[in-house]
């Protein structure tokens, strides 16, 4: 038993290891999909600064400084035991974890074994490297996974091109990108866009992923 455990975990850690350089051919959330999907893996030096800090503006704030798991969110979703966890309780590292490797349904066995994935990932990769997976493997719309995909799909351009008020409404539609439609924003989605342009600047602009 203990044998099979030990060597589950060093399997995993050949994994990340592995993926820490190597571009990420999918995920488990993609393959879950029942309809076709556009995706296209590019480096970190191909997506535009405003969209890695929009993201960070919009899902987490406290990425540069915590371990893979927000202590005081996960606090305020334990204390909601018995009724729907909420997405703000996960990191972007709980949420590369959740879309590489695990299943969508939410339920705190699922949470749990997120969590102890995003410490392996902390302990294996650099925060810019998990930032840049999940900037890849994000679902931004409807079978579009992505940063590349996203801006080609939405604003007919690389995403390595992407302003500021574009990056914004992209890291808007995270929480709801199946049903969020970046060509015919909603107002509550402009909202949200204001919000994490706000966010941005407070944040010191780019210069805040120096942190990373």
């Amino acid at each position: 038993m203990f044998q099979a455990f030990l060597l589950s975990v060093l399997l995993l850690f050949a994994v990340l290891l592995v993926f820490r350089w190597v571009p990420i051919p999918t995920s488990s959330f993609m393959q879950q999909q029942e309809h076709k999907i556009s995706y296209q893996w590019v480096s970190w030096d191909e997506i535009s600064p405003h969209l890695a800090l929009a993201v960070l503006s919009s899902e987490d704030q406290r990425f540069p400084n915590h371990w893979g798991v927000d202590t005081i969110e996960l606090k305020k979703a334990l204390s909601t035991k018995g009724k729907p966890i909420r997405r703000g309780a996960s990191t972007i590292t709980q949420q590369v974890a959740k879309n590489l490797f695990l299943w969508t349904s939410k339920s705190y066995t699922r949470k749990g074994i997120e969590a102890v994935l995003a410490i392996a990932l902390e302990l294996t990769w650099p925060k810019q490297r998990i930032l840049e997976v999940y900037l890849n493997v994000a679902q931004f719309g409807n079978g579009i996974f992505g940063a590349e995909e996203a801006s080609k799909a939405f604003f007919d351009k690389p995403a390595k091109q992407l302003n500021k008020e574009e990056s914004a409404l992209l890291a808007s539609v995270l929480p709801r990108p199946a049903v969020s439609n970046v060509n015919d924003p909603k107002p509550k989605l402009i909202k949200k866009q204001q919000w994490v342009l706000k966010q941005m600047k407070q944040l010191g602009g780019i210069n805040y992923l120096n942190k990373l």
